[in-house]
Formats: structure tokens, sequence, C-alpha cells
């Protein structure tokens, strides 16, 4: 038995083959044998072989017509070998004089099971920098090793891992040893990572491994063959993550067959390490124009995670090296694309890979203060800078011109990352109490130097456009939001903004008169006087300094203070050096008030007197102004009053990093008159739902109030797995034509349409509608296997029964219309799960609400579903939506479907996972509402009980109630409401009484 077995693997390298050969052969160590596997080559590599094999009997030749694949071509190599070691040469590197006499001795004096030996690397076309720094990797000293330690040291993420590499090629493994190894691997052809996966199995039943790099016994040629630094198309890259995913398949499956927190560990960091390298080659080696789509296409021929992982990693690398090197943030750099890709390609298991997670957090971070940073000088370079004072986060309009400064920053915790802040530099930030939006304009005059200053506050702008628009008699235009819209009606763009300042000195605010509100005996000071927190003696005082300062002011006060016309808001633009003048004027008149006037007793409204008189002060200044400088060019703007500008935030995943069960997203549409139904379908589904996942349920609407929307939050708080959220889609759904042609269906319906685009972090979705009661656990609902199918969903039993009446017209209807093949296969829409990722690629959220604006559906956006995704549907069991028997429909129409339908629809009614009240009927309008006392049993438990009580008895003609309703307690036993009743009502109290008098009053009993 040779003391060393040598086994070469060969496909189509004939060119290299025989200086390969020949460098083993040459040893001066000559017990050994060489097994050379011909791989099914094309060149002349069997010729080559062949005349080798005939003039060495050391040499053991194997010629397979087939290629088979370099892990099975070893794996033959460990089947023949018999020496005491093996060690695998690639027959594009040599051996280099002298090693195997070496490494004989080496392992003589310590026999371990693997000995890992030191290479030299010869730049192949990588580079002599990345050649060099490869080989002081590679052959890094280590300790000798034991047991776990073993496979940690090359495997492990954690302390003391990722110390070694994997390769197999720099390894002597004892032949039983790897004997033993290769019959428990797959014997499937894993690709170009089989490395890993063939180390992970042998160094896991290693008992002793040692490192002698000091005995550099290998030539490698990095940059021959699949190290080479030749691009890679799309297509090539997406295989080679093909293979890269085949090997951590493997590996996880011998990990799990393994079953130690070690091996899992590992199976994790090879894993993680595996695509760390995929990626670097991506970064490489992919052309910038290909990068995104073949990270997307090898998503889908590995896995999406994975590689969303890494294109977050490389973005958080690409965003800290533009800051490090002090770069602005350019919106076309192209680690934004990999960021947002990233984003796409996660998913819904974004929310348990902690390595996604904090790649994400830091690139987020990284590109926040790059942002930050780039706005910062882009404010800088503008000639028109209007601020817009804000204390709290706010709507903001896309605009350089237009920004924000945080006010009171000095006496508050929160600093917004995305305003200026008026304590930088020299500032009144601490009088902020008392001036107002003046801390502000003072922080402007010291710190600003800008053609044109300019003030507007958070929920008032100017209206820059030419348009006259309807103002209410305070002389302010009323609007709803701050948004794209706005900003184009009121001009609101820095094009807009800089061309209706062109040769302006000073712009303001429309003249008001006063007398239009406060009557026709009405002057400012009467004005002043009328409000009910100010006092008209600090105006009077303020006035006196004025004109005891600048008696050349005596005039205009008189005559603003006794006239009845003026510019309010405190809104100004103003030229550099009327800016300066003015404040120079202003401030020390208010800080000569502030110093000489007891403003303690003052009420918190009083106390920002300070404010309210400068507005006065503005005024009498622009009177002079104009007085004295006639030829000055005052523009007057109307000012527009937003009042809805606090800050929207867009619908987030809820990540935890300490909790990270699978997240089942779930999405339903209401409004406010359906809340009470809303919350009695959640709390159903709350009460049946596995706790080995959390929730994140959003609620999308358009008028759901404040108030609603706490009392919701409250009663589901008691769930720690679930999240509760609200997304206002009215900005979204006011663009296009949507009516319903059924009068028991809302609008809301169509916001299934808009998912898509609303939760972009999610690639699957359950769709629910609001009128259910679910019994069944919707983490299995989830769980559908949805494959390439845009949706999962139930048949339509109702539908399908009207295609099969001979006198009906469904049938033409859906081919006619809905243009579907087979109109059997129509499904209902009020229970979906959606392939959000695929619902994308098929059709922009636009061009679905573009559908479901065709005035010839019937049933509206389930109709659009049926006619766009046919034959891409996976069909639910019955039980998944199981229709009540709204008005005897079971018997009258549903009898007509096909028989299998109807025998599987019948069955599903006595195994119900999710009652379905669709139709007219339902059970807080019906009394005998088919299973009606179902529904009761869950919304009695709600806070909306009683309201739905009232429902119930609007629509009960005899005013009486069910026995089910009239005969259960008010509050269930199990209702999360006896938390809050019971303490401050306990039984037998005469609170407690009066209550339960309260509750049989609503039902209408005695």
């Amino acid at each position: 038995m040779p003391r060393f077995s040598v086994c070469i693997p060969s496909y189509n390298n004939a060119c290299y083959l025989d200086a390969c050969v020949k460098s083993v052969l040459s040893q001066d160590f000559r017990d050994i044998e060489l097994i050379v596997i011909n791989d099914g080559s094309t060149d002349d590599t069997c010729m080559l072989l062949n005349r080798i094999a005939s003039s060495d009997a050391r040499v053991i030749a194997v010629n397979r017509a087939d290629n088979r694949g370099l892990h099975r071509t070893r794996a033959e190599g460990v089947e023949l070998a018999t020496g005491d070691y093996t060690v695998f040469l690639d027959s594009d590197d040599e051996f280099l004089p002298g090693f195997l006499t070496k490494l004989d001795s080496a392992l003589r004096a310590n026999p371990v099971d693997l000995l890992h030996f030191g290479i030299k690397v010869e730049d192949c076309g990588v580079g002599t920098s990345e050649a060099s720094q490869f080989e002081s990797y590679i052959n890094a000293p280590l300790e000798e090793l034991t047991g776990e330690g073993i496979m940690r040291a090359v495997f492990s993420p954690g302390a003391g891992g990722y110390r070694q590499d994997w390769r197999f090629t720099q390894r002597a493994f004892a032949t039983p040893l790897l004997k033993r190894a290769f019959d428990s691997m797959t014997g499937a052809d894993l690709g170009r990572a089989e490395d890993a996966y063939e180390s992970f199995v042998t160094l896991a039943m290693a008992t002793r491994s040692v490192t002698r790099n000091d005995i550099v016994g290998l030539l490698y040629n990095y940059g021959r063959g699949v190290n080479s630094g030749s691009s890679l198309s799309i297509e090539d890259f997406a295989e080679d993550a093909h293979e890269f995913w085949s090997s951590v398949c493997a590996i996880k499956n011998h990990a799990e067959r393994m079953g130690t927190t070690v091996a899992k560990e590992c199976s994790d960091g090879a894993r993680w390490k595996l695509f760390d390298l995929l990626f670097n080659d991506w970064s490489n080696r992919v052309a910038d124009c290909d990068k995104v789509e073949a990270a997307r296409v090898a998503g889908v021929r590995s896995s999406y995670i994975a590689c969303a992982v890494q294109l977050m990693r490389l973005a958080r690398d690409a965003a800290y090296s533009a800051w490090e090197a002090d770069e602005s943030l350019d919106e076309g750099a192209s680690f934004l694309e990999w960021y947002e890709a990233a984003r796409e390609l996660a998913g819904n298991e974004a929310a348990h890979s902690r390595r996604y997670q904090a790649f994400y957090n830091a690139a987020h971070g990284h590109i926040d203060d790059l942002r930050r940073r780039t706005r910062l000088r882009t404010f800088d370079e503008q000639d028109v800078r209007i601020f817009v004072s804000t204390h709290k986060r706010v709507d903001l309009f896309d605009s350089k011109v237009l920004q924000p400064v945080q006010v009171g920053c000095s006496m508050r915790d929160m600093r917004y990352d995305w305003a200026l802040h008026d304590d930088e530099g020299e500032n009144i930030s601490t009088l902020n109490s008392m001036y107002c939006e003046l801390t502000t304009q003072y922080w402007a005059w010291k710190n600003i130097d800008a053609p044109y200053i300019g003030f507007c506050h958070y929920r008032r702008y100017f209206d820059f456009s030419p348009e006259l628009h309807e103002q209410n008699s305070y002389g302010e235009i009323m609007d709803g939001r701050i948004d794209q819209v706005s900003q184009a009606k009121y001009h609101l763009d820095d094009a807009s903004i800089y061309k209706a300042l062109e040769g302006v000195d000073i712009a303001t605010t429309v003249v008001q008169d006063i007398r239009s509100y406060m009557g026709p005996e009405a002057t400012l000071r009467s004005q002043y006087d009328a409000a009910d927190h100010l006092y008209v003696e600090d105006l009077d005082r303020v006035v006196d300094i004025l004109v005891r300062r600048h008696p050349e002011y005596s005039q205009d006060a008189r005559a603003f203070l006794s006239g009845h016309t003026g510019c309010f808001c405190n809104m100004f633009i103003m030229r550099r050096d009327i800016f300066r003048a003015y404040c120079e004027w202003l401030f020390p008149l208010l800080e000569e008030f502030v110093n000489t006037t007891d403003m303690s007793k003052y009420s918190r409204e009083g106390v920002r007197t300070p404010g309210h008189l400068s507005e006065r002060l503005l005024n009498i200044y622009l009177l002079h102004q104009q007085r004295m400088h006639p030829e000055l060019s005052i523009k007057r703007l109307q000012c527009v009053h937003f009042q809805e500008p606090d800050y929207k935030p867009g619908l987030k995943m809820p990540v935890r990093l300490d909790d990270l069960r699978q997240i089942v997203p779930v999405v339903f549409a209401s409004d406010n008159n359906y809340v009470p139904m809303l919350t009695t379908t959640i709390y159903s589904m709350l009460s049946n739902a596995s706790n080995n996942y959390r929730y994140d349920i959003t609620v999308l609407h358009r008028d759901i109030s404040g108030a609603n929307q706490a009392i919701m939050r409250e009663f589901f708080s008691s769930y720690d797995n679930v999240n509760l959220g609200f997304c206002d889609v009215s900005q979204v759904i006011e663009k296009y034509n949507l009516t319903t042609n059924n009068p028991h269906i809302s609008v809301e319906t169509y916001y299934r349409f808009l998912i898509q685009d609303l939760l972009p972090y999610y690639d699957k979705v359950l769709y629910l509608d609001s009128d259910l009661i679910i019994r069944g656990d919707v983490s299995e609902l989830f769980a559908t296997d949805l494959g390439d199918s845009l949706l999962a969903a139930a048949h339509d039993i109702d539908f399908v029964a009207n295609v099969n009446m001979k006198r009906g017209d469904r049938l033409a209807y859906a081919k006619e219309i809905l243009g579907m093949k087979d109109p059997y296969s129509y499904f209902q829409a009020g229970v979906l799960v959606l392939n959000t990722r695929a619902m994308r690629s098929r059709h922009t959220m636009e061009e679905w609400l573009e559908f479901a604006s065709d005035d010839r559906f019937i049933y509206n956006d389930q109709d659009v579903l049926n006619a766009h995704c046919e034959g891409e549907v996976v069909y639910l069991d019955y039980s998944w939506n199981v229709m009540i028997d709204c008005f005897g429909r079971i018997n009258k129409v549903f009898t007509f479907a096909p028989a299998y339908m109807f025998d599987a629809f019948i069955e599903s009614r006595s195994n119900e996972k999710i009652v379905h009240y669709a139709g007219f009927e339902k059970p807080w309008k019906l009394a005998g509402c088919d299973r009606g006392e179902l529904y009761w049993r869950y919304a009695r438990e709600t806070p909306f009980y009683e309201s739905l009580l009232q429902h119930s008895i609007a629509g009960n003609r005899s005013g009486r109630l069910p026995d089910y309703l009239i005969h259960e307690p008010a509050l269930s036993p199990r209702s999360p409401l006896r938390k809050i009743v019971d303490p401050i009502a306990p039984l037998g109290s005469a609170r407690r009484e009066l209550g339960k008098s309260i509750i049989r009053a609503i039902r209408g009993i005695r």
C-alpha cells in the first residue's frame, strides 16, 4: 500500500496536464500512486493520459466518455485510493519539488487525520496585489485543532471561526477518513462550490488537524479556469449561484443529519461565506449595467434572501466608502439601486434574517447620512432660501429652496436629521417659547448669506402660482395635504419659485382687510386687543420703544394701528440687504421689550407675545419702506394653509431582532363605518392563529378616525405577536374613477390592487375581506405553496352555478367580457393569498387600477382578477372561504354548480375555516342571518359590541334580538375588555349594575 494517493481530476486541461503530472512523478518521494481521471474531456486529455500511464506503473488512468463533474470525479478517486493519505491536485496546478518528502516527515512525526499545507500563488491574470493578498491569507498560521474545533475554525461565523480556508486541494487527508466522508456525501454534481461541501463533511468527521503552512507544497495558478478574472454574463452568474446554492443545500442537509448546535452554526457560516465569495465575483466580474438583473435572476436560481443579504452588504460597503470619501449622494448611484433591489428580493424573509437586518440598518444609516450631507450642501448652494419652521415631523415638498428648520432645538431631546437646526452657530434657540419661529429668523440673520432669504411655516406656504385661488375670510387658502398634487397646484417647485421672484425685492402674504370678519369699526389695535391671551398694553409698549428708538417710524406706527389692513402669518421673502436691515431693526426692539416686561404670569399663548408683536412690527417696517422707498418691488402672494401637514410614514416591515418568528402579513380594507365588523374579523383571526408566527396586520382606508384606530390598537395590544398599522390611501385612490356596480360592495374593494406597491418589502401577502369569521389558523393558509402562480383563492360556487344555468347570462359574460377560456375556473376574491412579487412583474399598480375602471364589470375587482389571472391560480379548499346561505342561495342557486364542486362546498360547511358573510345578509343587519350565532360569539368580545348591537336592532324590524344574543352575558369571560371593566366595576357593585342596565337598554331588553 503506497504512502500517498495523489488524485488529479481533469476536464479539458490537456494544455496543463502534462506539467501537472510531471510535478508529481518527479517528486523525490517515490512511494505514491497517481490517480488521474479524465472526466469526459473533448480535447487531447485522453491521448495524453494514455501515454503517461504507459510510461509509469504508478499511474492509474481512468478515461470516461461522459462528464460527471468534479465532485463525483473526486468520489471516484477516493474509491480507488489505497494510500495512507490522499492529496488532491487540480490539473492546472503543480506540486513544488520536495513537497511529498516534507509532507511524509510531518505526518510521521504527527500522524493526524488531516494536514493543511502552504501554497505559492502564481499570478495568472488577477494582478500581483490580489495574488499576494490571497497567498498571505491562505498561508496564515493556525494552532493544532481537535474535534468540533476543526470545523468551527473554517466555517463558524462566531468567535474562533473563519480562520482557515476550506480548499480541498490544500490538505492531506487520512484515506480511511476520506472514504468514510465520501460514503456519506451526496452523489449529485454540485458544481463550483463542491470544495466547501466536501470539506464540511470531512472536517466534521476529523478528530485531529494540524496546519503546516511552512511546508509550501502547491504552485497555485491563480486566474486559470473558474477563478479567472474574465467577465460574467447574467446567465453565467445565475448558473454559478445555482451551483453555490446546491452546495449550501447539501451542507444544510448534512448538518441536519448531524443534529448538533455546532453543525447548525457552521452550516449557516458556510452559506454566508459561500455567497460572500459569489457576490465578490458579482462585484468584480459582472458588468455594471447587468448587476441588478443578474442578482434577480440569481435569486430565482438560488435563494432570494441569500442574494438580498449580499446586495445589502455591498450597498452598505459602497455607501460607507462614499461617506468616508466626503462625497455627496448621487441619486443615480449604483448602490442605491442595489439597496432597493435587495429590499425587493428579501421579501417576507427579511424579518427573520438577522444578517440581512444588520446590513440593512447599516446601509440605511449610511445612505441617510449621505442624503443629509448632500441636502445641506444643496441648501447652501441656493440663491433663494425659504426656511420652513417646524417643531415636529411633517411632510415636506420635494424642493431645494424650501428648507426645513427645527425650532427650539436646544430644548429638545429629539433632533431631526432631515432639517436644519436653530441652535447651530449664533442663535437664540433657548428663547423659542417666547419668540416662536423668530428663532429661525434670528439664526438665518446670523448664519446665512444668500441673495434671497424667506420664511414660512410647516403648515403655511406661499402660493407661487399665477392663478388666484379661493380663500377664506382670514385670507388663507385651505387645503389638505402636502404632496405632489398640491406642489404642482401652488407652483411650490424650485423653478416656479425662482421665476416668481424675478425682479422682486420683498414678497409677503396678501394684504387683508380685517373688517371683513371683525366689523366696520375694527382696527389693527382693536384686533390685537380682541385676542384672549394677549394684552394690547404690550403692543402699545413695543410701539413706544420703537418710536423712542426710531422716531421716523412714528407716522407708520400710527397709520398701522389705526388702520384695518395688513399682511399676516409673519411670512416674507426679502433681498439679503433688506433682510439684514430688518433684523438689525427688529431684534433690539424685541429684546428691550422682553427685558422690560414681566410675563411671569402669562398663559402659554401669552408667553408667545414677542412672536405676535413681530407680526405687527413687520407691517410697520413695510409701511415705512414703501413710504421712503417707493421704487421697491413688493409682491403679494396668497397663503396656503395645509390642514394635514403631519408626516405620514410609509408602511414598514415590523422587524424585531429579538423575535425572528416568521411574519404573516395580512391586509384588510375598510372605512370608518365598517370598523366594528373589521375588528370582529381580526379578533376571530387572532383567536385561532398559531403563536409560532408574528402577524403584520395592515388596514387600508380613507377615513378611519384616530379615535377608532386608537381603540383597535389598544384592544389588540394584548397580543405580543401582532403589529397593527393603518394606511390612508386617499391620495392614491382619488386619481382613479372607481365605482362599484353592487350596492353591498364598497370602493374599498379595490384596495387590494394597492398592496403590491404599498407593501413592496413583502413578496407574499394575505388579503381578507372584513365580513369574515376566521376559525382556522391563517398561518396554514399563508403557507400555501404558490409556485409561480399569481394568487391562491377558492372557486366561486355562486358564479359557476350561474354559469350552469340554462337561461343565465354568466357564461357569455365570462367569455365575452372577462375573456375567460374556462368560466368554471372563476374564483371568489374575499380570501386571497397574493404572490405580490409575481403581480408586480405582471402589471403595475396603475395598470391594475386602470383595469378596475372598466364599468362593464359586474363584480368589479373580483372580475379584474379573474380576467387577468386565469391559468395562474392555485385553488384553495372551499373550507377557506365558505359563503353563507344568503337568501337561500344554496338551494336556489348553488345546486346548479357542477356536482363535484357543489359536493365539495357542502362538505366544507361542516369544516369551516373561514365563514364569509358575502351578500346583502349580514349578522349585524339581519337577526336570522345564516351562521349569525358564530359571528356574535366573537363580536361580543370586542369594544364595538354595542355598536354592532345598534346595527342589529336597526336592521331587525321586530325590534327583538335573537335568543343567542339575549341570553349571553354582556361581556364574555374571555373578553379582553374584562381587564378594564372588572377592576372599576366589581361583581355586585352599583357601578356594574348601572353598566348592565345601559347594555340592556341598548339591546331593548327590560
